[in-house]
C-alpha cells in the first residue's frame, strides 16, 4: 500500500504542461487518475482505481476500483478486478478476476489463471494455470498445462524453452530449461537432480557392460576355441 500511495505521488511530480500538444490532432483516451483507455469499451466499468491502461475490445472491462494494470489486446483482463497485472496479447489473463502481480505476454497466455505473481511469455504459455502461484514459463506452449487441475498445488515451476513443462500438472518445484524439457514431468525434480540421475545411469551401465565383457573371457579360459573336448569320465 506504501509502494502504490509513493508512486501516485511520483506521477503527480511529473511536469504538468497547457502548452498545444506536439502531436496533431493530440490523443484520445486521457483521463483522470493517469488512467488511459482506448478502444470498444475498454475500461467499461472503472469507478476509481488509478493508473491503468487498456488498449483493446473490452480490455480491462470489469475494473471497477483496481490499479496499475495493463491491458493491450482483445479482452486481455476483461474480468480482471486485481491490482498490478500486466496482459499483452489477445485474451492473455482473459480469465482473471481476484488474482495480482501476475504477467502474461502472448495470445492466450495464462487464460485461466486466478492466481498470484506467474509470469507468461509465450503462446499458451501457463495457458491452464488457475491456482497455483509464483510460476514462470517462457516459450511456446510452455508449462500450458499446469495446474489444470485447479488443485493449486503446481507451485515454483520454471519452463523455459518451447514446451518445456508441457504436460505437468501437479507437479511443484521443478526447473525446466530448453525446448521440450521434461515435457512429461509430473514430480518434483531440478536439473541438476536430472544429470545425477543419468550420470547413475551411465555409471550402472558402464557396469554392466563391463560385467558382460568379463563374462565370455571366464568361459574361454576353460575352453579355447579348436580345443578337444573334454573326455567323458567313465563311470
Amino acid at each position: 500500500m506504501m509502494l502504490a500511495t509513493g508512486l501516485l505521488a511520483c506521477f503527480g511530480c511529473l511536469p504538468q504542461t497547457n502548452a498545444a500538444p506536439e502531436v496533431i490532432p493530440p490523443p484520445d483516451g486521457c483521463y483522470p487518475g493517469f488512467t488511459t483507455a482506448e478502444g470498444c469499451q475498454a475500461l467499461r466499468s472503472l469507478t476509481g482505481g488509478s493508473a491503468n491502461t487498456a488498449l483493446g475490445w473490452r480490455s480491462l472491462y470489469s475494473a471497477t476500483d483496481a490499479s496499475f494494470n495493463t491491458g493491450i489486446g482483445a479482452g486481455a483482463l476483461v474480468l480482471n478486478t486485481g491490482d498490478s497485472n500486466t496482459a499483452v496479447g489477445a485474451a492473455a489473463l482473459l480469465l482473471n478476476s481476484i488474482g495480482t502481480q501476475s504477467v502474461a505476454v502472448g495470445g492466450a497466455a495464462l487464460v485461466f489463471n486466478n492466481a498470484d505473481d506467474n509470469t507468461a511469455v509465450g503462446f499458451e504459455a501457463l495457458n491452464s494455470n488457475v491456482a497455483a502461484v509464483t510460476n514462470v514459463a517462457v516459450g511456446t506452449f510452455a508449462a500450458e498445462n499446469n495446474d489444470s487441475s485447479g488443485n493449486g498445488t503446481a507451485n515454483f515451476n520454471t519452463a523455459v524453452g518451447g514446451f518445456a513443462l508441457q504436460v505437468n500438472i501437479d507437479g511443484t518445484e521443478n526447473t525446466a530449461v530448453g525446448a521440450g524439457a521434461m515435457e512429461s514431468g509430473n514430480e518434483k525434480s531440478t536439473a541438476a537432480e536430472d544429470r545425477a540421475e543419468r550420470l547413475r545411469r551411465l555409471e550402472e551401465e558402464r557396469r554392466q557392460t563391463m560385467s558382460a565383457i568379463a563374462s565370455p573371457n571366464r568361459e574361454s579360459s576353460d575352453t579355447q576355441p579348436g580345443s578337444p573336448s573334454p573326455s567323458p569320465t567313465p563311470e
